[in-house]
């Protein structure tokens, strides 16, 4: 059965996760502006914009809050998900080239997906730096730029 807290989804990671996994929500929660909330859903922390301030929630399922950030642990890797990377070129340019100030090892990024293959290789100091970077209200901009835009190329083809 999947977390529903907090302290069930630490409690549930294998023991060379918790700590890592630990460091980095306590970066995030330090550092990440006011107004986002902090929740499990899909096995993760999430960090979302919550509904008293963005009733429309998330455009595929509008029931679910708009999700800035999420982490969460595969078989394999810690992931974190940052959708401001996705979204913005400027951010994204930003922590790529912060990347190698504060980690030896190759960046490996998907669109919106940060992988940890070890947890001793995490830069939790960048990552506490990344959740500075967008407010709710500039996430939700983001977001809702991209969707218009989104919808605008879908009607002109």
């Amino acid at each position: 059965m999947p977390a529903t807290t907090i302290k069930e989804f630490i409690d549930s990671l294998p023991d060379d996760r918790k700590k890592p996994i630990t460091h980095l929500r306590k970066a995030i929660s330090k550092n990440i502006p006011k107004g986002f909330k902090e929740s499990v859903a899909f096995n993760s922390i999430v960090w979302s914009v919550p509904h008293s301030s963005y009733p429309a929630g998330y455009h595929c399922d509008p029931a679910k809050p708009l999700m800035l950030m999420c982490l969460s642990s595969t078989k394999g890797h810690i992931a974190l998900h940052h959708m401001g990377l996705y979204g913005s070129t400027p951010l994204l340019k930003w922590f790529t080239t912060e990347w190698p100030k504060h980690s030896s090892k190759k960046l490996d990024m998907g669109k919106a997906c940060i992988r940890f293959k070890k947890p001793e290789d995490v830069p939790v100091a960048l990552i506490g730096e990344l959740a500075t970077k967008l407010t709710p209200q500039e996430w939700v901009k983001q977001y809702e730029e991209a969707l218009s835009s989104s919808r605008t190329t879908k009607r002109n083809q």
